[in-house]
């Protein structure tokens, strides 16, 4: 509880939502000698980058919404002084599939010559094998070119294009649908599919929808550390937040949990956020506010018309394994199928004909999802008992699943949908997963869905969405301002995930803001 409450007190800054991005803003504020005040709705800080023990007398602390660490700028931990750590996972992918009547799959990952026989026990050939070197060599130079410049101020369309210094990438990746390029350089459905996957995760859209929100949704997924590579948060995602509400109290930030700001008033130079709690409602006073929600929630904070309403498409499953279950692809051992990303049901025209009938609004007849397994890659997360027995974690990400779909009966879709994914995943392991799934202290299936509309219900995610909104392009746009983060009111700033370069757990949007503050105050 904050000392003010009860009565008007003014901080420099207010910061609407303890996420992860907030949370940033908060340590890089108070750190610069600016008092700050976090207003969190819920009980607890993080926002969708938590941990919790979702399965009753379980000792597993699991990354119950988001999961995996790769936008997340080392410059962030390092000037934050951060207790957190990320380890990379040894295999990339693993991708299962039935050819010929025979039970196979893609491996990527474990070192250059076991990835280039994967390849080719699963092509015949090098061909494959050669197109992804090239394709990822291309997109690995756009990361290293890119990443550095999300915590900088916004470069304009052309400035980044002459950073980017590749005429093909710019055009592969900014200018014409992914699909061309996905088509154009790779023969095999099954490997087509694998490279497409990174332009749909929690983004509804075709290979070649026009709109290219697709490409920016692969973007996005391809640049992070300035590799592309996505790492596990040691301890959990709750490490993080949990780390970075540590920096915001020792700089001096105040985090108030169990306060809802409900409105913001302001004249562009001082501001009133009103609040609300379990004993009533207060106010205090604040220089700047910056608001760590989604555009539609700061639309309805400052009673401005909100924007055009956004829409999630993701199924997130969590699981608990006594043991990992085995594979009818008996070349590949579960321990390495399973520590990097498990594809299912992901082939090329799998993915164009889940998306089709999920836009004629109907569920996929096989849904694609991908599947890791935390706890290969970081044991901590589970009790010391649960270690030594050889239990793991099995997190799940379904694609294709847009929020519209769920509206009849959220609690019914939810169960079909799990089933029929799981039946997918099921077709390619030689035993049943329910046969694995480990039970909690009332003896039920350790497993939890959430779809699009829980995330809307638990976070208050518009539509479910993980973005907030459709991602932009990380470059200055007509209204972006100088750092992405501006709102038509001077003094307003929104440093969630639906800035300009937001979107996952990176701390971008929060660095930002607070830049965007400091800027101004001259320190």
């Amino acid at each position: 509880m904050p000392a003010h409450e009860g009565h008007h007190r003014s901080y420099d800054a207010v910061i609407v939502g303890g996420g992860h991005n907030g949370l940033v803003a908060a340590a890089y504020l108070a750190r610069a000698g600016r008092s700050v005040l976090v207003l969190e709705r819920l009980g607890n800080t993080g926002g969708a980058a938590v941990s919790t023990r979702p399965f009753a007398g379980v000792d597993a602390r699991l990354s119950r919404y988001s999961y995996l660490v790769s936008l997340l700028p080392k410059k962030i931990v390092r000037d934050l002084g951060l207790d957190f750590r990320v380890r990379t996972r040894n295999v990339s992918s693993y991708t299962p599939v039935e050819r010929g009547g025979s039970p196979t799959g893609l491996l990527v990952g474990g070192g250059e010559r076991r990835t280039r026989e994967a390849f080719a026990r699963l092509t015949g050939g090098e061909r494959e094998y050669q197109a992804w070197q090239r394709f990822y060599d291309m997109t690995g130079r756009v990361a290293q070119r890119i990443f550095p410049t999300l915590t900088e101020p916004l470069p304009t369309r052309d400035e980044l294009r002459v950073r980017v210094d590749d005429e093909e990438a710019w055009r592969v990746l900014f200018e014409e649908p992914i699909g061309a390029a996905v088509e154009d350089r790779f023969a095999d459905d099954l490997v087509r599919g694998v490279v497409l996957t990174d332009a749909l995760i929690g983004t509804f859209a075709d290979a070649h929808d026009p709109s290219l929100k697709q490409n920016r949704c692969f973007l996005y997924h391809v640049i992070g550390g300035g590799t592309g590579a996505w790492d596990v948060p040691v301890g959990g995602m709750g490490a993080l937040t949990d780390a970075l509400a540590t920096a915001a109290r020792d700089a001096g930030a105040v985090l108030a949990t169990g306060h809802e700001a409900v409105r913001i008033d302001t004249d562009g130079s001082a501001a009133e956020i009103t609040y609300r709690t379990a004993d009533g409602e207060g106010a205090v006073a604040a220089r700047h506010v910056l608001v760590n929600a989604s555009p539609q929630q700061l639309a309805v904070l400052t009673g401005d018309r909100p924007p055009t309403p956004a829409e999630g498409a993701q199924l997130k499953v969590n699981m608990l394994l006594r043991r990992l279950p085995r594979l009818r692809d008996s070349e590949v051992d579960p321990r390495d199928a399973f520590s990097g990303t498990f594809h299912v049901a992901e082939g090329y025209q799998q993915l164009a004909t889940a998306h089709a009938e999920a836009a004629a609004g109907r569920l996929p007849t096989a849904p694609p999802s991908e599947i890791y397994c935390h706890s290969l890659t970081d044991p901590t997360i589970l009790g010391p008992d649960l270690v030594e027995q050889g239990y793991q974690t099995l997190t799940l990400f379904g694609l294709h699943t847009p929020a519209r779909l769920f509206d009849r009966d959220n609690d019914a879709v939810r169960e079909e949908l799990l089933k029929s994914t799981l039946a997918q995943l099921d077709a390619h392991l030689a035993e049943p997963l329910a046969d694995c799934l480990a039970t909690d202290a009332d003896g039920r299936p350790c497993i939890e869905a959430k779809t699009p509309l829980d995330l809307e219900r638990d976070l208050r995610l518009p539509g479910g969405n993980i973005f907030h909104r459709e991602l932009s392009w990380p470059y200055a746009q007509e209204g972006t301002g100088r750092w992405g983060v501006e709102t038509r009111h001077a003094n307003v700033l929104l440093c969630g995930a639906g800035a300009v370069r937001g979107g996952g757990v990176s701390g971008v949007p929060g660095h930002n803001a607070a830049m965007a503050v400091l800027e101004e105050l001259g320190g």
